[in-house]
């Protein structure tokens, strides 16, 4: 059997369901609408990167880089001191400053540039990269999306990094800008919410993980304050029970009531 070496997410229940982390060298895909918790478990895989003495790179295109070490404080994560010890660089893809650690463009060749210059910065040895998200680097054009993840991941598959990249989703359609990073993804966490009886639930999903053994089942999660993404445990929903319509839901669960075999020769509106 081939030794695999993973590497932790931060949240203790998701190494659970992917035999042991994320494996070294991968590109992962974290896809969702907003407000998932995709940048917060972003956070938390950086900050286990920081305790195992990676080299972490943080890579921001929808927040400040204040932001996002105003939200780690909230979990009690301390970026701000992983800077000053040199085991962590923000890139800043936001406010567009005149400093070191600041994008001009959403250019992905400056990106690409930009996070070879803080991996020599921070020196040799295993690294963990964020760039949150890769979907700001083609919402103007979408159908590039591919072919800039593509080179993306290609490029930084050189230089010993293990890459989460979030996508965000449509609010109206659920669907992603582009497909582009699900295309070459080595693994895919898909977030999902949905207000149910006035209240807002989360979700995730392990939609793909290459050379691992994953749960195929729905988690319903939780953002706890100092605490971050706390896994609930499984939903009693099938994901394609989630993704179906009632109406259909509905009349198939009826057909299997009755024992009919309806299912297989009726086409069914959606």
């Amino acid at each position: 059997m081939v030794n695999i070496e993973r590497l932790s997410t931060g949240i203790p229940e998701l190494d659970k369901l992917i035999s042991g982390g994320i494996p070294k060298g991968f590109f992962i895909a974290l896809t969702g609408e907003p407000g998932t918790g995709k940048t917060i478990a972003c956070i938390h895989f950086i900050s286990q990167g920081i305790k195992d003495g990676d080299k972490c790179i943080y890579v921001t295109t929808e927040e400040s880089a204040s932001s996002i070490i105003t939200q780690a404080s909230q979990f009690n994560i301390n970026f701000q001191k992983a800077i000053q010890e040199n085991k962590l660089i923000i890139i800043d893809a936001l406010m567009g400053k005149e400093d070191e650690w600041s994008l001009k463009s959403l250019e992905i060749e400056e990106l690409i540039n930009k996070v070879i210059e803080a991996k020599k910065k921070l020196g040799y040895g295993r690294a963990r990269l964020v760039v949150d998200s890769l979907s700001a680097f083609w919402l103007d054009r979408p159908a590039m999306a591919r072919r800039l993840s593509y080179y993306a991941k290609k490029v930084l598959s050189k230089w010993d990094f293990t890459v989460y990249g979030t996508s965000q989703y449509a609010i109206s359609t659920s669907e992603a800008f582009g497909w582009g990073v699900e295309h070459i993804a080595d693994g895919i966490i898909r977030f999902r919410r949905v207000v149910r009886h006035g209240r807002l639930h989360r979700y995730l999903m392990i939609e793909k993980m290459r050379q691992t053994e994953h749960s195929l089942y729905m988690y319903e999660i939780e953002i706890v304050d100092r605490l971050g993404i706390v896994i609930l445990g499984p939903i009693s929903e099938r994901k394609e029970d989630y993704a179906l319509p009632k109406k259909v839901k509905d009349r198939m669960i009826e057909a299997k009531e009755k024992g009919s075999d309806e299912i297989g020769g009726e086409e069914f509106d959606s």
